[in-house]
């Protein structure tokens, strides 16, 4: 997992709530084994028509959120399945970060254990830079290790477990936690051949 201190990205307004992991990612694409190449279906029914073709009204379509790195969603965000593919597939597209007022509990912890930074916002806050975002480009700074995120005008504070940001900021998967005690599992797997 890739550490992350400070993220300066363009900011995409998906302005919905109660956004679920089937339409982050909808099953029909799950059948992969690896991490990697999910971006490519990320909201796939809502960026794409049933022929396939883009629909260009669709956010991330237009070109001024093509660079976009945070997205910025409405409440509930990642509700339903507990799917870890959803943030696969958000952070194999290119989001490092991810502003809504609340999160499904499962897809909060997914997003952290795979290197995205969710960062719960007051709403009325969050409805503020998705307004600037569809009127214009909106570039935010995310501090990790000060829990704040910048704008033009005003840093804003954002609560993040200790546990998942020390994780965050040392790049620590649940496998890299493991491998930290590689010497102690090795020691335990010879005695026990012993």
């Amino acid at each position: 997992m890739e550490a992350i201190r400070k993220h300066e990205g363009v900011a995409v307004p998906l302005n919905r709530t109660n956004v679920d992991t089937d339409q982050i990612i909808p099953k029909q694409f799950l059948k992969r084994i690896e991490r990697t190449g999910f971006g490519q279906f990320l909201f796939y029914n809502w960026r794409f028509d049933e022929n396939g073709n883009q629909r260009d009204e669709f956010v991330l379509n237009q070109p001024a959120y093509q660079a976009g790195s945070i997205l910025l969603a409405g409440e509930n965000f990642g509700c339903g399945s507990s799917r870890e593919h959803a943030p696969w597939s958000l952070l194999d597209y290119g989001f490092r970060a991810i502003i809504a007022p609340s999160f499904a509990d499962i897809f909060y912890n997914n997003a952290m254990k795979n290197g995205i930074i969710p960062a719960p916002i007051d709403e009325e806050q969050v409805q503020q830079w998705m307004k600037q975002a569809e009127a214009t480009e909106l570039v935010l700074t995310i501090d990790l290790e000060k829990q704040i995120i910048r704008d033009q005008e005003q840093e804003v504070y954002f609560d993040i477990p200790a546990y998942h940001k020390e994780n965050l900021l040392h790049g620590l998967d649940d496998i890299a936690l493991t491998l930290q005690h590689e010497e102690k599992i090795t020691a335990f797997e010879s005695a026990g051949q012993a």
